[in-house]
């Protein structure tokens, strides 16, 4: 059975899409060549930093917790369970956008990012935060999918809840690898503009290389040789 390819993820707003990966990637080099090759924090960040340890001291294991949507296992379960929706509400690059975001934002962090700006943490390259990336991805393809029009007038707060709801459990991720002292508070900001313009590029990668399935009917019109 095909599956339609669906609507266009960005429906009209790709500009906005195109200028909000063009701000993510400036926030992303700004703060990579600020502090590229560093060992230690500013004064922003170790301000920032001692005050989210501060406050959530003696709550190792909360921290654990709220960093688990950032990890490997967790995004990817939840990447398999958007895409899965996307392919019963039959919109294939939905389903291509939430299978794709969360392993090309990481493997950005892993294979590029992280060795280019050389920032580290305790021996560690830390820059930009793995975890952060991973749940600001998984956010964005939440909001593309969910919140770009046109869309049902009768679930439009459940949709938007859905997605505030992702959004503040990125911020509690970012938060907790700050407070387990995995990262600086400038490596969650950078890991956040990672995840989101990694989903900004694909979905515009996505609605420019459309392309709609063969449909059965046209396939048993086809002649022989177009078959071959």
């Amino acid at each position: 059975m095909l599956v339609p390819y669906g609507r266009p993820l960005l429906g009209d707003i790709r500009t906005g899409a195109a200028l909000t990966l063009a701000a993510c990637a400036t926030i992303v080099v700004t703060l990579g060549l600020a502090f590229r090759g560093q060992a230690g924090p500013d004064a922003f960040d170790q301000a920032a930093d001692a005050r989210v340890a501060t406050f959530f001291a003696g709550h190792h294991g909360l921290l654990l917790w709220l960093a688990l949507p950032g990890t490997v296992i967790p995004a990817i379960v939840i990447s398999a369970a958007i895409a899965a929706g996307c392919l019963i509400a039959r919109r294939l690059n939905g389903a291509v956008l939430a299978a794709t975001a969360v392993p090309a934002a990481t493997a950005l962090d892993d294979a590029l990012l992280k060795h280019l700006f050389h920032r580290t943490y305790l021996g560690y390259l830390t820059f930009p935060s793995g975890h952060t990336t991973a749940a600001a991805a998984l956010t964005a393809t939440l909001a593309v999918l969910l919140l770009v029009p046109p869309q049902r007038t009768e679930t439009r707060r459940a949709r938007a809840a859905l997605v505030a709801l992702a959004c503040a459990v990125t911020v509690l991720a970012a938060t907790a690898v700050v407070g387990l002292r995995w990262h600086y508070l400038t490596d969650t900001v950078a890991g956040a503009a990672v995840g989101i313009a990694a989903v900004m590029a694909l979905a515009l990668l996505l609605d420019a290389t459309r392309l709609t399935p063969l449909r059965p009917r046209q396939a048993r019109k086809a002649s022989p040789a177009q078959r071959v």
